[in-house]
């Protein structure tokens, strides 16, 4: 019974993204379910109010998933 409620009730997932500005360094945070609209908003792994008016650690970037059918070009060969 509790899948049943988990199915009906999910909620969305919310990521975390830092607003960059032209020189790399952080100006915003923010949390929200899909990548925010304009320009220097990049995912981030968590928010660190440190991270704010300095240059983003490499580290805290989050890469973007490979596509499922790129892996199935490869294998299909």
């Amino acid at each position: 019974m509790a899948s049943l409620w988990t199915l009906l009730l999910q909620r969305p997932r919310y990521h975390a993204y830092a607003r960059l500005d032209a020189n790399g360094k952080c100006l915003a945070f923010k949390h929200c379910s899909q990548a925010p609209s304009g320009s220097g908003w990049v995912r981030v792994a968590e928010v660190q109010l440190a991270w704010l008016g300095r240059e983003l650690p490499a580290s805290a970037r989050v890469c973007a998933r490979a596509s499922r059918r790129w892996h199935q070009r490869i294998l299909a060969a």
